[in-house]
């Protein structure tokens, strides 16, 4: 199984533009929780799950609930948010030394 734990700096590529934000992810068997810490706050991951090198989890931001669905290669990850109404935006990072 691929390893989530870490600090993953990424960068989403939304309609407002591209945010930056730090993930800090922690594993327990095939749970997922942490956070992601932004320009517009820090939010705390919901309902992370894991399955092999894919790694799905909900987020609350400004009123408006996300889906974070990404894979990870080694020290890189990708994928993309769904903001509902909003479409789906790229997400790309790599983990911190």
């Amino acid at each position: 199984m691929a390893t989530f734990d870490g600090v993953w700096e990424t960068v989403t590529q939304t309609p407002f533009g591209a945010q930056k934000a730090t993930l800090t992810l922690k594993t327990d068997g095939n749970r997922l929780t942490g956070t992601s810490a932004g320009a517009m706050g820090t939010v705390n991951l919901d309902d992370g799950k894991i399955d092999g090198n894919r790694a799905t989890w909900g987020m609350q931001l400004m009123g408006v609930t996300l889906q974070a669905d990404i894979t990870i290669d080694g020290d890189n990850l990708c994928g993309g948010i769904s903001a509902g109404g909003f479409g789906t935006s790229k997400i790309a990072g790599q983990r911190k030394p």
